[in-house]
C-alpha cells in the first residue's frame, strides 16, 4: 500500500469513519478500554468507543490531558494514535492501533514518527510507549523510530524517546 500517511484531528466525520474501520477490521480489545458485556462490537461498546474519543477532543490542554488523532492513508482512516500527559507536563505517553488490513505496510512506522514530532512540538521532553514483549510488529516499529526499549517484566516492554533528538536543529548563526 502506498500513499501519504497523515494524522488528523478527530472531528465527528472522521470519528464515524474510525468507528467503522474498528468494527470492520479490529477487535474491541485491540482499540479501546474494556467495556463490560457480551463480546464483540455491541451497540454499547460502539457508543463507549465514540464517547471515549469525544472526551479527548479538547486535547492535551483539556481536562483529560489526552489527544487522539485519526491515522489516514490516501484520505482513508486506517487507525488511531494518541498522546497523553504522564508523570508531569514534559512526559507524554503514546499509543496507536491500525486496522489489521493496514498493518505491515509502513503505516505504523510513518504514523509513529508523526506522533513523536507532534509530541516534541507540544513541548514534551520525553515520550514513552508500552507494548507486550510478544508483539514483534510493534517492537519493530518502535525500534525503527529510535526507541530505547526496556523490559518491564516478562510480558511488557517500555519504549522511551528523548524529543530533543526528534526536532531539526536550528540553522547555525541564528
Amino acid at each position: 500500500m502506498t500513499g501519504p500517511v497523515r494524522l488528523e484531528q478527530l472531528d465527528e466525520e472522521r470519528l464515524g469513519q474510525l468507528l467503522a474501520v474498528a468494527v470492520a477490521d479490529a477487535a474491541p480489545e485491540e482499540v479501546m478500554p474494556p467495556v463490560t458485556g457480551p463480546p464483540g462490537w455491541t451497540a454499547a461498546r460502539q457508543e463507549a468507543f465514540l464517547a471515549w474519543h469525544r472526551a479527548r477532543r479538547a486535547g492535551l490542554p483539556g481536562p483529560l490531558r489526552e489527544a487522539t488523532f485519526a491515522i489516514t492513508r490516501q484520505q482513508d482512516v486506517v487507525g488511531s494514535a494518541r498522546l497523553a500527559v504522564r508523570d508531569g507536563p514534559d512526559t507524554l505517553e503514546t499509543g496507536m492501533w491500525l486496522a489489521r488490513s493496514h498493518q505491515g505496510h509502513g503505516t505504523g512506522t510513518a504514523a509513529l514518527r508523526m506522533v513523536l514530532l507532534e509530541a516534541a512540538r507540544s513541548g514534551a521532553r520525553v515520550v514513552v510507549a508500552h507494548t507486550r514483549a510478544h508483539n514483534t510488529a510493534a517492537l519493530a516499529v518502535l525500534r525503527r523510530n529510535g526507541a530505547t526499549l526496556t523490559p518491564r517484566c516478562t510480558a511488557e516492554v517500555r519504549a522511551v524517546w528523548e524529543t530533543a533528538a526528534l526536532l531539526p536543529s536550528p540553522p547555525s548563526g541564528v
